[in-house]
């Protein structure tokens, strides 16, 4: 899930076997204050963070983040909240405080660690770049909002020093490949055309002229003079002259000392580096070789359900075969433009919402919208969610790419696709989340890969009771979407840690799944810069399964399906550790 979602790197404990109470008594104003001055300071260093939550109080402020003097910066803040952390007692604490100290003490550290792996060495990718988030901004349509004349100037005020972030950029590629620290050639290839792909020659035929075609009406005809004459330069002499600089830097100089090798294990410290990753992104102490083994023994299980649905439906042939008829038989392709791909989508969200009533008892106020992914980025994009913001006045947005509508395959998983990025997973936990405003802001705001992306893919399985998955090429096309994160398991393993090449991962993917090999090749693609998030979502999910089955055995007739879900939701997201502890100890007051 690519999305404005804050990855908070953390791991904490459960102190105490009650159900976590967020406004318990005997509650520390003083520790309050203090949590809530880490968050202010938090945004004023990190205004896009700002931005992606909906506080629009830093949107003309783009921090040069890959500066010496900014990395001090942060370091001294981390280090500064770690001594005043220091001076309480936290067993004076409530529980909920208690809980709170913790996840903020292990934040800090863990973001101190992470300094010493110099990750700004390779200061962005073909996927998640600060370039591409802020061509999705300057659209018009994204984050940064565009509907007062401050909202404007502030985007041109951001913009400016976005110029002066690409040079930054610049150097930090150069360090990296001084140190050896550097993307693979497959990767940086995608990124040029990116890159360049930005640099027009007329400013009105650029998507960072957006927010001038949809100026608002009651500006001033002063303003939206004096807008667009300033947009169209900031255009032409700021912007199109970054992305032009990148470009060429890519194409010319880091293209030639890029690697040939896919894994992060190729790196100096890249051992390293993966084993912090793994333990970040999963929030277990699991081996990379244990996750390596769960994958297969997953790959191996969902295979024989998918031969059981291939004999069902009478397909005559081998699963690779019944893959290949599932790609390209011609009644699997029936979209001819991409609206008819969106009202598909919205058909799946009608279908489930009575029975989706019955199985949560608390759905989330944020408004919801299906998207079509912008073109700039399409080509490189899988289907996400962006999260809204919590006061409600940005809608959390599934965008779906769609490079051609008549090559939309209507058995991908469309309806677990659905389930996973849409409703009920990521909109309804991170929406729930930002909306309890009884929970600390760094902790409203922040989460934990295993646990969002395990929830996420956990939601998958509820297809059946959702009314969805009647057809068995939907129900297949959610075994393939199980079967694409238990591969994961093995290939992120397999490529950062066993010297697996992007071609034999492109080639045990689709062997094992019904995905294009262009589909493939960006999967992998994405994996290759982004050692260890691909994990979570099945580490994740396995955890959330397991704890079903097992109430379900212990309580009976007193399970509660709704009351789970609720449970698993109520206090945002955590490591898996904990979600377990708290778990239990809802189970045993159920008794």
């Amino acid at each position: 899930m690519k999305k404005i979602l804050l990855i908070a790197l953390v791991s904490i404990s459960l102190y105490s076997c009650k159900q976590s109470s967020v406004q318990g008594g005997s509650e520390s104003k003083e520790f309050t204050k203090v949590l809530d001055q880490y968050w202010e300071d938090r945004l004023q260093l990190f205004p896009l963070e700002a931005t992606g939550i909906g506080d629009n109080r830093y949107n003309d402020l783009l921090p040069n983040d890959g500066t010496s003097e900014f990395r001090k910066q942060t370091h001294n803040f981390y280090q500064k909240y770690l001594n005043i952390l220091s001076g309480y007692n936290r067993n004076d604490l409530n529980d909920n405080d208690m809980i709170s100290y913790d996840i903020l003490e292990d934040q800090l550290k863990t973001f101190l660690e992470a300094e010493k792996l110099h990750f700004e060495y390779i200061p962005f990718s073909q996927f998640y770049a600060l370039p591409l988030t802020m061509a999705q901004m300057g659209t018009g349509t994204g984050t940064q909002p565009f509907k007062t004349v401050k909202d404007y100037d502030n985007w041109l005020k951001r913009v400016s020093a976005y110029a002066v972030w690409s040079d930054t950029a610049i150097v930090n590629f150069r360090k990296g490949i001084k140190a050896g620290v550097v993307l693979p050639k497959s990767i940086v290839v995608k990124m040029i055309p990116q890159m360049k792909g930005m640099a027009v020659t007329d400013p009105t035929k650029s998507l960072f002229y957006g927010p001038i075609q949809a100026i608002p009406k009651d500006f001033s005809d002063q303003d939206k003079k004096r807008l667009t004459e300033a947009y169209s330069k900031a255009i032409l002499t700021q912007i199109i002259p970054a992305y032009k600089k990148l470009g060429d830097f890519l194409e010319k100089e880091y293209l030639s000392k890029s690697r040939t090798t896919s894994g992060i294990s190729a790196l100096p410290n890249g051992k390293e580096m993966y084993a912090f990753l793994v333990k970040q992104q999963t929030t277990t102490t699991k081996s990379p070789e244990e996750i390596y083994q769960t994958g297969l023994k997953e790959v191996a299980r969902i295979r024989s359900q998918m031969d059981s649905i291939k004999n069902e439906v009478g397909f005559k042939g081998d699963l690779a075969a019944f893959f290949f008829y599932m790609k390209t038989d011609p009644k699997f392709y029936p979209y001819k433009t991409p609206a008819e791909v969106l009202k598909a989508f919205e058909r799946i969200h009608q279908t489930m919402l009575p029975s989706l009533k019955t199985m949560f008892k608390n759905t989330p106020k944020t408004p919801f919208e299906i998207r079509q992914t912008e073109a700039f980025r399409a080509a490189s994009a899988s289907a996400e969610y962006n999260q809204g913001s919590a006061d409600g006045t940005r809608p959390g947005i599934f965008y779906v790419p769609i490079l051609d509508a008549t090559k939309f395959n209507s058995t991908s998983g469309m309806e677990s696709l659905f389930l996973h990025e849409a409703i009920p997973g990521h909109h309804y936990q991170i929406s729930l989340t930002q909306e309890n405003t009884a929970l600390p802001k760094f902790r409203r705001f922040g989460g934990h890969n295993a646990y969002v992306e395990g929830w996420a893919l956990y939601c998958e399985s509820l297809g059946k009771e959702l009314n969805l998955y009647s057809d068995p090429y939907q129900h297949m096309g959610a075994l393939g979407d199980e079967m694409h994160r238990a591969i994961r398991l093995v290939v992120d393993v397999a490529i950062h840690s066993k010297n697996m090449t992007r071609e034999e991962a492109i080639k045990y993917m689709t062997d094992n799944e019904q995905i294009s090999e262009e589909g493939a090749v960006a999967e992998i693609e994405r994996y290759m810069v982004i050692p260890g998030q691909a994990l979570g979502y099945k580490i994740g999910a396995l955890k959330i399964r397991e704890l079903k089955n097992k109430y379900e055995k212990q309580l009976g007739d007193k399970f509660d399906l709704a009351e789970f879900h609720d449970q698993i939701l109520k206090d945002g997201s955590m490591p898996l550790s904990v979600l377990e502890n708290k778990m239990n100890a809802w189970a045993g007051a159920q008794k």
